[in-house]
């Protein structure tokens, strides 16, 4: 190819074909290898190259031609589509946003007040900010580190009935909209119109382990299908409940992305207005204050079924207070509960913990 091919000149643009060009390749060279991938699919074959084993974080994701990107590989994939296999040469990656800030002339005093964590949901880089020098500096280091995202969104907090997050672009495209996978599970959303938890992760894989194929559970805060995904995509029958408008279109957006509508039973309403026509195995409460709703829940839930409690707890009665409340609520209907398991999700805030508790309620 010529130099006039839309190429960066930091890739080797010569394809390696199938069979036994890549594997002599892969013999000469493993640590060179890239895939190349259309740029809309790259956050989806990064997660599954992830679960493969095969992603190399010691190297970036580069531009790759109009719409392409190069992901690194440290050996070719058998799980993922891709257009061709590259060698990517030149220097290696910047490990961290302060390798980034620092080559743009910041100071150590700087760079300790740029921001130490933040989240890739498909596209789009979500972080809080708090107060660097140069805000729009930070935004274009993250896009440098981060070669699959467009846009950089700074998150000022939630707020109103239905938790709109409050964001602004802080670089890039300023796409707001974009679909992210996670352990296979894909969910469209607009960030600006609606939260995601990325520190919830392990949380909604563990949803699609523990339900049982053709087990009836009832989401009662289904939001875009957080939970309600990864259960439907394991085989459970979901009764999926949310109010929130922008939300609940993108439950039924999501449902059809993942090839679920037949085990999704949507409803945009208050969940208090669903559980009447409910029996649930399994019923799943992701609301900070769901407690307020444990007589509806266990209104719907069967003799034997399970409940996953969620709350923001302080942390000095974790998981004193959730467990009291569970176990009031129950007393209140004549039954009684098995706390099955207790778990820390994440720090809502200081001094107060994201906790679940999983109860059997007899």
């Amino acid at each position: 190819m010529s130099e006039d091919d839309g190429l960066p000149a930091q890739e080797d643009r010569t394809a390696i074909e199938p069979d036994e060009a890549i594997e002599e390749v892969v013999a000469e060279s493993d640590e060179d290898l890239a895939v190349v991938v259309e740029k809309p699919r790259a956050q989806r074959a990064i997660d599954t190259l992830e679960d493969a084993g095969v992603y190399d974080p010691d190297r970036s994701v580069r531009s790759y031609g109009e719409g392409y990107v190069s992901i690194p590989v440290t050996a070719v994939p058998e799980t993922v589509e891709f257009r061709e296999v590259v060698r990517q040469v030149g220097e290696p990656r910047l490990r961290t946003l302060a390798d980034h800030l620092r080559e743009r002339g910041w100071g150590v005093d700087e760079i300790d007040r740029a921001p130490s964590s933040w989240a890739v949901i498909g596209s789009v880089v979500l972080v809080e900010i708090g107060d660097p020098p140069r805000p729009s500096e930070v935004g274009e280091a993250l896009l440098d580190l981060h070669g699959e995202a467009d846009t950089v969104l700074q998150r000022h907090g939630i707020a109103g009935e239905h938790r709109k997050p409050d964001v602004s672009v802080l670089a890039g495209e300023g796409d707001t909209e974009t679909i992210h996978t996670e352990h296979g599970t894909r969910y469209a959303l607009d960030l600006a119109e609606v939260m995601f938890s990325p520190g919830n992760k392990d949380e909604r894989s563990k949803m699609g382990e523990v339900v049982a194929k053709d087990e009836a559970v009832l989401d009662m805060f289904a939001g875009i299908g957080y939970f309600t995904l990864p259960m439907a995509r394991a085989g459970a029958s979901v009764t999926a409940v949310e109010r929130n408008p922008t939300a609940f279109q993108y439950l039924l957006e999501n449902a059809r992305l993942n090839d679920v509508t037949d085990r999704v039973q949507p409803y945009r309403a208050d969940c208090r207005d669903v559980v009447a026509g409910v029996s649930a195995d399994r019923v799943v409460m992701g609301y900070y204050d769901a407690y307020e709703y444990l007589d509806s829940a266990l209104e719907a839930l069967e003799e034997g079924g399970i409940v996953h409690l969620h709350e923001a707890t302080p942390a000095d009665l974790v998981f004193e207070r959730p467990i009291d409340r569970l176990e009031a609520a129950a007393a209140d209907r004549g039954r009684s509960i098995d706390v099955l398991e207790t778990r820390r999700v994440k720090t809502y805030s200081e001094g107060v913990e994201h906790a679940v508790v999983d109860a059997r309620v007899d």
